[in-house]
């Protein structure tokens, strides 16, 4: 007897990670806007690291989906 669980917890989890990953990519966008405004001449180091850090960010949404695809075809 096979139950949709699986699938439900899966298709939640990955609900729940693209919000995440929205929610970080956005406060990091949002943050590094507010400190080039502050310190325009730090401009290219806020920007450096603020793309490192979305792309930290998207690396854990991806590994996220990932598991949820492993799940949801096992």
């Amino acid at each position: 007897m096979e139950s949709g669980l699986p699938l439900l917890g899966a298709a939640i989890g990955a609900g729940m990670f693209a919000l995440g990953a929205g929610f970080g990519i956005g406060k990091i966008g949002s943050s590094a806007m507010e400190a080039i405004a502050r310190q325009p001449e730090a401009a290219g180091k806020i920007q450096g690291a603020a793309l490192v850090m979305a792309g930290l960010v998207e690396g854990a949404a991806l590994f996220s989906f990932l598991i949820q695809i492993l799940i949801w075809t096992k």
